[in-house]
């Protein structure tokens, strides 16, 4: 009788554990999962690592013009900790990233991603010409289909939904990040928002200023004039490898414009206004302001610094920058539905703002009302590399102060962190390294706010980062710290 009750009681343990295979749904049978205008395509298990999971592929068409692919990755039995994460795409989208997918399922998550609506490749936006319902798909409708459709296939194969569900993304996911927290507040209870791209149409517009700039007779900045101007910045602003305190550093590209009779080692005039102009921002010529901030000072010559993003490998090939194609595929298939239109001829003032006026109820997340989100207990990391030549950091300086303003004292659900030295998303000349996704669940999980991180690199090296507005200090002895935080 007692091995009898001993077994009974095994099996009602088997049957409760919510992460064990006998208590799922097979895998494959998750194809007759039925979803609101959309379809299970595909429901296999796969090996990674040692462990199964259960790759689900999804075709969602909310509209007539609608074809959102989705994938949702599901650990088998116990290795599933109860969680959910979405993770957000990067630029224009346009495919899934299934081996990042993948590495997350494998560490435990529920994982989903999307491809936002339409398969391109790279910097292309022509899949939005004379298509606004996938303009729409893009900018927002993707994700809450995502969000929905992984959540129903968790629910069905694990008899019941994730216990926490988190949202993850940089850059164009960044941008998404802050949308599910501004649109959709009741989905999930953490989100990371890494370098977010949420003022995107104003990018756009910082993208046109700075290719206008750089097109100006004698304005274009070559390497060795992205050497010289680095090697003094970096000078000017500290004197090692990386800037650790970017708010405080005044430098002038002024310093380096060449004297008369100096040929070499110098700036000519429209370099430096050119420079100027990059690190300022995009200026409104009918007001003077400035509507963006622009690039920090201290990593233009790096790999993966203004060549990539801003001035291309040469002058002739500036078009290849990355921040040239995204500009310019933006206003011919975003804003004016012209592939004939030049960026270069773009108004920044009355003309760009027609551009914006379409596309930012779109592809804009700079609503600072989180009241919604705050209430529902979530809480909210955003992150920013001080170097990002692709989307200005002083722009995320920008988002965070516009929530304070509009909601008070944010400390309790909202922190940032200003990575000094870092790049777009990571890379760079410091450590920069932090799992932001581990930060996030702790702080959910125990509650406890986060303080002063280490940020890791290559060869063991670290450094220190401050919740925002803090910045990391050396004391007598060498060691670097946080202050004490300020209430915001």
């Amino acid at each position: 009788m007692k091995m009898v009750l001993m077994a009974a009681a095994a099996g009602v343990a088997l049957m409760a554990a919510p992460g064990l295979a006998s208590a799922e749904t097979a895998c494959a049978d998750l194809k007759a999962v039925k979803l609101p205008h959309a379809e299970v395509t595909a429901a296999s298990v796969e090996t990674a690592g040692g462990a199964e999971l259960c790759k689900v592929s999804v075709v969602s068409r909310p509209t007539r013009d609608s074809e959102i692919g989705i994938e949702v990755w599901i650990p088998a039995g116990a290795a599933w900790n109860g969680k959910f994460v979405q993770l957000g795409n990067g630029g224009f989208a346009g495919s899934i990233n299934s081996g990042y997918l993948r590495r997350v399922a494998q560490s435990g998550y529920a994982v989903a991603g999307t491809d936002n609506g339409h398969r391109a490749i790279g910097t292309s936006a022509s899949w939005a010409l004379g298509h606004p319902e996938k303009l729409v798909d893009y900018g927002w409708r993707s994700l809450k289909e995502t969000t929905d459709a992984a959540k129903a296939l968790i629910k069905a194969q694990k008899a019941g939904g994730p216990r926490l569900s988190y949202f993850m993304g940089c850059s164009d996911g960044g941008r998404e990040a802050l949308m599910e927290a501004q649109r959709f507040p009741a989905d999930f209870d953490g989100i990371v928002a890494g370098a977010p791209a949420n003022y995107m149409s104003l990018l756009f517009g910082n993208g046109a200023a700075q290719q206008q700039a750089l097109a100006r007779p004698g304005a274009y900045l070559d390497k060795p004039a992205l050497e010289l101007l680095q090697a003094r910045a970096l000078k000017d602003c500290g004197g090692e490898a990386f800037v650790r305190d970017p708010a405080a550093c005044r430098f002038d590209p002024g310093v380096l414009q060449c004297k008369a009779g100096q040929a070499g080692g110098c700036l000519t005039a429209p370099q430096v206004r050119a420079a100027r102009e990059i690190y300022a921002g995009r200026k409104d010529p009918r007001t003077g302001r400035i509507a963006l901030p622009g690039i920090s000072p201290g990593a233009e010559a790096l790999t993966g610094g203004w060549q990539a993003w801003i001035t291309g490998p040469s002058q002739d090939r500036n078009w290849q920058a990355a921040g040239y194609q995204f500009a310019s595929n933006a206003f011919k298939y975003f804003a004016f539905g012209d592939p004939a239109f030049d960026f270069l001829t773009l108004d920044l003032g009355a003309q760009f703002d027609r551009a914006k006026a379409k596309m930012s109820p779109i592809i804009d997340s700079d609503d600072p009302d989180l009241a919604a989100f705050k209430r529902r207990g979530g809480k909210l990391i955003q992150y920013h590399g001080w170097n990002d030549p692709a989307i200005p950091a002083a722009s995320s300086i920008v988002y965070y102060e516009d929530v304070r303003r509009t909601m008070g004292d944010v400390g309790g659900f909202y922190r940032m962190y200003l990575v000094p030295g870092m790049l777009h998303c990571g890379g760079g000349a410091a450590p920069a390294n932090v799992d932001w996704l581990a930060t996030l669940d702790a702080w959910v999980v125990d509650g406890r706010a986060p303080g002063g991180l280490t940020a890791t690199g290559a060869g063991g090296a670290t450094q220190q980062l401050c919740p925002y507005p803090s910045v990391a200090r050396k004391d007598a002895g060498g060691a670097w710290s946080c202050p004490a935080p300020k209430r915001r």
